[in-house]
């Protein structure tokens, strides 16, 4: 593999891979290939369109839709004339995109043809001048894509004039919002340096090249989706590309490309265990897989890499870091469960909630903290927020309860926020669904808290059973009791077609309760 120069920008990662592979395939999607080269040169056409629109450096600019190649060249485009991405959760209401558009100022927006159109009526709440609209009828007042993609009178101009001059590591490239589960969400503001980074260390724990073909349909808008797309960008591989996740069309993908590497979320891989001709597929090419977004029952994973016959790496991430935190390596040593150790560069410490603010030793549960050069900014125009999130020395408290172990390996118990409190005890919900999940009938479980008159709270299990299993709860409390202390078993359950997910297939426990 030619050796690969660090970028100087988000902006360069694309442009310096077409230099290097040229015609070789960067992405499939939908029976449609698309070489370095190709993604590079739209890009940069799509640069010169912006630019001709009025939008330069510094200006925010959103991104409105599920994955596709559009999206790919409208991110890059807006990097290499060094203005700020913002990344939109497509499962946004036009009233919620239209919020975070405003919060940042966003001056224009990719979007899909539906997305655009959803707009409409909430347009005048935020700043912006333009919409651009693909994968449908162009709305009205929109501007279709493709005619971004009509050549300029000199191509050749644009030979070495994307990116623009002057982009630093430290000028910002993104604001990417939380999932807001109280309240409005937050833009976390990251400079280019936090994704160039996080690309580069992600390759190296998980020995990403350019001989890798990886399946993914983890949504762009995500962090874990963007820096699965931008490491096979920057190392030479090959993005096999999905819209959303169905199990049949993957596993099919697998096979007819050869993959080396899927990534996915849990839900994901819980769906794949589930899918009756799982193993009449060919997925001999797999040499590992990752999994993030959420822990992750270890029989699950035992069960995951014995069907798929390879190493199941876990990973953990979030929005303020840019992409990951902690993983493994592929060749060094893995504990299921754990979510593995700090990033190259980077320091994880496990921090106490109360008492003595102090680092806890081994073994000890309290809030995971990271320092390192990939950590948000800040809050965009929320200074509370930001400082009580960014804490002095440069610690960023990420509100997952975890615990580390002699080795350095990191564990998480579960989000503090998800936390439940019965009769003065503390009750880790991801526990109870790593206990759950391993019964036979189950193929997906939630927990989430119930108020109780007496105790305060009490843990309910939501439960989605395996195809063609009925889950007897008597039998699976059961289960529960002889694995767990008696006042972390459930005291309610209720069997249910399927969970509440985000865009990225994370479970939304706070929606649980819309179940009934």
């Amino acid at each position: 593999m030619p050796n690969v120069i660090f970028p100087r920008s988000v902006g360069d990662i694309l442009g310096a891979s077409a230099r290097r592979w040229g015609a070789k395939t960067a992405l499939v999607f939908e029976d449609e290939t698309y070489s370095f080269n190709d993604l590079d040169r739209k890009s940069s056409l799509i640069a010169h369109h912006l630019e001709a629109l009025g939008c330069r450096r510094g200006d925010c600019i959103s991104l409105y839709a599920a994955n596709c190649p559009e999206w790919i060249v409208a991110y890059y485009a807006i990097m290499k004339i060094g203005a700020i991405a913002n990344p939109l959760n497509l499962m946004l209401t036009p009233d919620e995109a239209a919020y975070a558009m405003n919060d940042c100022g966003a001056r224009a927006v990719f979007g899909s043809a539906d997305k655009i159109a959803g707009l409409a009526d909430v347009r005048n709440k935020t700043k912006l001048e333009h919409c651009i609209a693909f994968g449908g009828a162009t709305p009205d007042g929109a501007i279709d894509f493709k005619t971004l993609l009509i050549d300029p009178e000199e191509e050749s101009l644009l030979t070495g004039r994307y990116p623009v001059e002057g982009i630093d590591l430290d000028d910002v490239c993104t604001v990417g919002y939380t999932s807001g589960t109280t309240g409005h969400p937050k833009g976390a503001v990251l400079a280019h340096r936090s994704i160039v980074m996080n690309v580069a260390m992600t390759a190296t724990m998980h020995t990403r090249t350019d001989r890798d073909v990886i399946a993914s349909a983890l949504p762009f808008s995500h962090v874990y989706g963007n820096i699965v797309m931008q490491t096979a960008i920057a190392y030479g591989g090959t993005l096999v590309l999905y819209k959303t996740f169905d199990a049949g069309r993957v596993l099919q993908g697998i096979a007819r490309h050869q993959c080396t590497l899927f990534e996915g979320v849990p839900t994901m891989y819980m769906y794949l265990l589930d899918y009756p001709a799982l193993r009449e597929h060919d997925v001999s090419s797999l040499t590992r897989c990752t999994v993030g977004g959420q822990t992750m029952p270890e029989a699950q994973m035992r069960a995951a890499e014995d069907a798929l016959g390879c190493p199941l790496i876990e990973l953990w991430g979030m929005t303020e870091l840019g992409g990951l935190g902690t993983t493994h390596t592929l060749y060094g040593p893995r504990k299921l469960g754990s979510i593995g150790i700090a990033l190259p560069h980077l320091e994880a410490r496990i921090f106490s909630l109360e008492g003595v603010l102090r680092a806890l030793p081994p073994g000890e549960v309290g809030e995971l903290q990271i320092r390192g050069p990939v950590t948000m900014r800040e809050y965009l125009g929320r200074p509370e927020a930001t400082a009580e999130t960014l804490m002095d020395g440069g610690w960023l408290r990420t509100g997952d309860l975890a615990r580390i172990d002699d080795e350095g390996f990191i564990f998480v118990v579960d989000r503090l926020k998800d936390m439940i409190i019965t009769g003065g005890f503390n009750i880790y919900p991801a526990e109870l669904e790593r206990v759950i999940a391993e019964h036979a009938d189950v193929a997906m479980v939630a927990v989430t808290a119930i108020p109780d008159a007496i105790k305060g709270e009490l843990a309910k299990a939501y439960i989605v059973p395996k195809q063609g299993r009925t889950p007897d709860v008597a039998d699976i409390e059961h289960h529960c009791r002889e694995r767990l202390a008696a006042y972390k078993v459930p005291r309610a359950w209720q069997v249910v077609a399927d969970l509440p997910k985000t865009s990225s297939g994370k479970v939304l426990r706070r929606l649980l309760k819309t179940l009934g």
